[in-house]
């Protein structure tokens, strides 16, 4: 059966999930004029781009129903599955665009993220680093790696990981916070309050860096400050009251965690 062609321009477009604060590499192709590729192709392109990702899923059948073998469609079908919540569904494409595209980065890369949904610790690190040999400068690895790095206590060397996403990319806002998060578990508050108020600066409407901030205030006694920030941070995002969003979604570190539970409970939200 015929191939669609892969030989676009490439274009990465990152979604910030709303059922976790991961960075999702979605990697489309931009299409050329060329009448080989179908027309569900491009649907599936402009639906996965505008989030809507059960009518992506639709079109992204439909193409691989007729292309079955190609790892671009299968990949960026990975990437719908895993905003929708199928996991284990995204891992089995995202396995099967491995096999087609075998040096290519993407696949891996959002593979590990799915891995990542499902806890699946040294899988993901294994798919993340496989991306750092072949590209040591990529920012979502990077930050990724960090995040499982998080997830297995290890604080010191997320905040390595985190700084070198952000040294890649100075406009990284979940990165800057998740390294000013890291130093705060390593008890480096001075740092951490610096960098949240530098972020804070920067992206004023960044509900993570004033959530973050308004408990390591709070930690230090300064409570008028501390609820001056958590005010802007709930109107932003209310999921910041929900401790277990906060550890096992977003995966703040404990200690800041439990700082903002407590200040919680000292007031009402």
């Amino acid at each position: 059966m015929e191939q669609i062609p892969i030989s676009y321009m490439r274009k990465k477009i990152f979604f910030c999930l709303s059922l976790c604060f991961l960075v999702l590499l979605l990697h489309p192709m931009d299409a050329l004029a060329n009448h080989s590729v179908p027309l569900d192709f491009e649907k599936a392109l402009n639906e996965s781009r505008a989030g809507n990702f059960k009518e992506a899923l639709g079109y992204w059948d439909n193409v691989i129903d007729l292309y079955p073998t190609n790892g671009v469609a299968l990949s960026n079908r990975g990437n719908v599955r895993l905003a929708l919540g199928d996991f284990d569904g995204a891992i089995v494409d995202q396995d099967r665009a491995i096999e087609m595209l075998p040096d290519e980065i993407d696949p891996h890369l959002n593979r590990g993220i799915a891995e990542e949904a499902l806890k699946r610790w040294n899988e993901a690190i294994e798919d993340y680093e496989w991306v750092l040999t072949r590209d040591p400068d990529n920012a979502s690895a990077l930050y990724n790696l960090g995040n499982v790095k998080v997830s297995q206590g290890d604080w010191l060397q997320s905040k390595l990981l985190f700084n070198k996403a952000t040294l890649v990319n100075p406009d990284f806002a979940i990165a800057l916070s998740s390294k000013a998060l890291a130093n705060y578990q390593l008890n480096e508050l001075d740092a951490a309050e610096e960098q949240l108020r530098a972020l804070i600066k920067t992206y004023p409407m960044f509900a993570d860096g004033r959530a973050a901030l308004s408990a390591l205030l709070w930690h230090k006694g300064v409570l008028g400050e501390a609820q001056s920030h958590w005010a802007a941070a709930f109107g932003l995002d209310n999921r910041y009251t929900e401790e277990d969003w906060l550890l096992n979604i977003r995966r703040w570190p404990p200690e800041p965690t439990k700082d903002l539970m407590e200040f919680l409970d000292k007031k009402s939200v």
